[in-house]
């Protein structure tokens, strides 16, 4: 088994008070820190595993036992910034601008998942990785967990949007939810 190391942003009642405390360590979360920084609660964890999806899904599963918990989200979501590339990849942050603007390298970097008019723009590390190992043969570290991070990440968003939406806007959305994978796998 590996120790898998990740945070979760965890929405509900305060889980660091004197009732919840021992609910917490009770459903089985003995390998969390949990904590809360500017109202944002947080549960970090070091769980042994076989992979980093059953880490993640027996905390979550874990968590969500405890009357009105839930689970938002992956702290790391596979996002990089410049900086994050710059870092990985060795390079300084002026050559991954040139390569992000297309004035380095052969141009068609992965667009942002952030407004790219945006000071602090982020990307995906897996598209980051991919380009730069097809065009530049360079190493990127952590593709696989990023993928397996962002899918996770992705997972736990749409269930707790999906949540919120009403019975026509679900209607509607569901088409999508049906198609998505047909046209991605393969």
């Amino acid at each position: 088994m590996t120790t898998h190391t990740f945070t979760l942003i965890v929405e509900g009642p305060d889980l660091q008070s004197d009732e919840l405390i021992d609910k917490v360590f009770e459903a089985g979360c003995d390998d969390a820190l949990i904590g809360q920084v500017d109202g944002i609660q947080f549960a970090d964890f070091d769980r042994e595993a076989n992979t980093l999806r059953d880490a993640v899904l027996s905390a979550v599963a874990e968590l969500e036992s405890i009357a009105g918990v839930t689970v938002l989200r992956l702290a790391d979501a596979g996002l990089v910034s410049m900086a994050d590339i710059a870092a990985r990849t060795g390079r300084t942050r002026e050559s991954v601008r040139l390569l992000i603007t297309g004035e380095r390298g052969p141009g068609g970097f992965p667009p942002p998942v952030t407004d790219p008019r945006s000071r602090y723009r982020l990307w995906r590390s897996d598209e980051v990785e991919i380009w730069l190992r097809r065009f530049l043969a360079a190493p990127f570290d952590d593709s696989a967990v990023d993928r397996i991070r962002a899918v996770i990440n992705a997972s736990l968003e749409l269930r707790n949007h999906w949540a919120h939406l009403k019975g026509s806007e679900r209607s509607e959305l569901e088409t999508l939810v049906d198609i998505w994978p047909k046209q991605r796998v393969g």
